[in-house]
């Protein structure tokens, strides 16, 4: 009997009862679960996440890669085929035996030089005209059609133009270069600064700032995010244009070498050089990205 009083009173104990000005309700207070708390990722955790998906895709490419054409009889080579025949273009990019022999650092550093050239005339020149469209109505109409048009024409299609032009290949690459990056800075610069709001160009009308002060100061930072989205689509495009337009021009590049180790057969080369012309286009991709967010604050697109 003791223990039933007991264990009644301490029901009661757990019954908190609230009565209402009409009618008495009882309110049972349940226990409450304790909430986990997650913690955030290390930096640890943080580069596992994002080193070790690519890393894992890589080594399966790589076995299936293995498996399928590991067959000496195979006419593709497989890695570790690759590995035995241009063990010394993998491990040492920079040797130097004069003329075309030289490692593939030398060949990425003089296709580069051409990208850095024509690329960066490309941007001045793409910037100034989109922000005069873009500002004139009637230009952007005009012009806007014939520039959708020749953004579409392949890299190669201009090479004859260009030799015909210059007669020689250095600047026949530039002007491929130049020709096949500047259309995608234009159209993107020119709907950058149609889309300022109307607010920011009267703030500049209002201070009375000079065509030159108006551009640095409102427009540029403003359109900054749609000017380097024309970049990036820009030197993507340019590094496409200078491999396919070495591969017919000749001469140090990695067009020409990838192009030569065809003509001698040698497929494990074209292999690495392939590898090479992925990292270092994924690398200036980055770099303008990077560039574009410094410039925007990061509002521009990563």
């Amino acid at each position: 009997m003791r223990e039933g009083m007991a264990v009644l009173a301490s029901a009661k104990s757990d019954v908190h009862v609230e009565a209402g000005p009409q009618s008495p309700a009882m309110v049972v207070a349940l226990p409450r679960k304790k909430m986990r708390v997650r913690r955030k990722p290390g930096l640890v955790g943080d580069v596992a996440a994002s080193v070790l998906p690519p890393v894992i895709v890589i080594l399966l490419t790589l076995v299936v890669w293995q498996l399928l054409c590991g067959d000496p009889a195979s006419l593709f080579p497989g890695p570790l085929s690759i590995w035995e025949q241009s063990r010394e273009l993998i491990v040492d990019p920079f040797f130097n035996r004069g003329g075309v022999d030289k490692g593939l650092f030398w060949h990425v550093s003089t296709s580069l030089s051409r990208v850095a050239l024509g690329f960066g005339l490309a941007a001045i020149a793409g910037v100034l005209l989109g922000v005069w469209i873009g500002a004139n109505r009637w230009a952007m109409r005009a012009l806007d059609p014939i520039f959708q048009v020749l953004r579409t024409v392949p890299p190669l299609a201009w090479l004859p133009i260009s030799l015909a032009l210059f007669r020689e290949a250095q600047p026949s690459a530039l002007f491929v270069i130049f020709i096949t990056s500047i259309w995608p800075v234009i159209i993107n610069t020119a709907v950058g600064i149609r889309n300022l709001p109307q607010d920011y160009l009267n703030v500049g009308r209002v201070l009375r700032l000079s065509p030159i002060e108006m551009f640095f100061k409102i427009m540029a930072p403003a359109a900054a995010p749609y000017i380097f989205t024309g970049l990036r689509i820009g030197i993507g495009m340019s590094w496409l244009a200078i491999v396919a337009s070495e591969m017919l021009l000749g001469g140090v590049g990695i067009g020409f070498f990838i192009w030569d180790q065809y003509n001698a057969s040698r497929i494990s080369d074209i292999v690495v050089a392939l590898i090479w012309v992925g990292l270092v286009g994924y690398a200036l991709d980055h770099f303008v990205a990077l560039m574009g967010r410094l410039a925007s604050h990061g509002t521009a697109a990563s």
